[in-house]
């Protein structure tokens, strides 16, 4: 078996922003923003992998990923984090009339963006726990999108990788048009329930250890003993940096 490919649109924040923004009405695409747990997962998991293979746009979420890309491989990757993405498009994409769906976060989280953002066709559904795997309440949660469809923009912000397999799902069915994003934890932070590293740190590449020290008890797992196999992992890798714009493409 040959090294793993792991395939890097070359975006950053404000080139993939514009390419948000014209993105439009009339088709379905989504958006994945792989992080080091990510791309571990992705290196284990074939059904993941498949997901990613089918996502219109793949973000680089990790400047520390991207440093040791850089480093390992001489590749450099442009960052767009989930995060960043998510706070640019409802500060300077989205319209006030604009159909926006959150799939996922608490009733005041919606309620605070809808305020905040004066918006006015906002939607919100948050699946239970586990729903992934119950047929039923992912039946229900894809049917919930699909009925609002089309939208301007579909936030998934449910944790990986129930949000990868809900837009895998969602573009295997064909009835859902506007475009979906994978954000993870984005909606904690444009709604304050959950701090962001500060600007020193996320530069740094060390935006996981902020989360680390916020909270141990569950990312201790994550961080200190699931990530450090990237390490090996991205001796074997091979990353291809793709540019949908200029038809270029990089491979390292």
């Amino acid at each position: 078996m040959g090294p793993l490919v792991h395939e890097i649109d070359d975006f950053d924040l404000p080139g993939f922003t514009t390419v948000a923004a014209g993105f439009g009405l009339r088709r379905f695409g989504f958006v994945v923003t792989p992080n080091v747990d990510h791309l571990i997962r992705y290196h284990d998991d074939a059904g993941f992998r498949e997901c990613y293979r089918a996502a219109s746009y793949i973000l680089m979420d990790s400047r520390f990923a991207s440093r040791l890309v850089r480093l390992t491989k001489g590749l450099r990757l442009r960052i767009c984090t989930g995060s960043d993405l998510t706070a640019a498009l409802f500060e300077r994409v989205i319209g006030h009339s604009d159909r926006v769906l959150l799939i996922g976060g608490s009733t005041e989280q919606s309620q605070a963006i809808t305020h905040r953002f004066g918006l006015t066709d906002l939607h919100h559904h948050n699946p239970p726990m586990g729903f992934i795997h119950d047929a039923a309440a992912t039946e229900r949660c894809l049917d919930f999108i699909e009925n609002l469809s089309p939208f301007r923009f579909c936030f998934l912000a449910v944790g990986s990788p129930q949000q990868e397999r809900l837009a895998l799902a969602l573009r295997q069915r064909g009835r859902a048009r506007g475009l979906a994003l994978c954000v993870g934890a984005s909606l904690n932070f444009i709604t304050g329930s959950e701090r962001r590293a500060p600007r020193w740190m996320q530069q740094m590449g060390i935006e996981w250890l902020y989360r680390l020290l916020q909270n141990p008890r569950r990312l201790a797992r994550r961080y200190l003993i699931r990530g450090p196999r990237f390490f090996a992992q991205i001796l074997r890798a091979r990353f291809v940096l793709r540019s949908r714009d200029r038809g270029e493409e990089c491979q390292n």
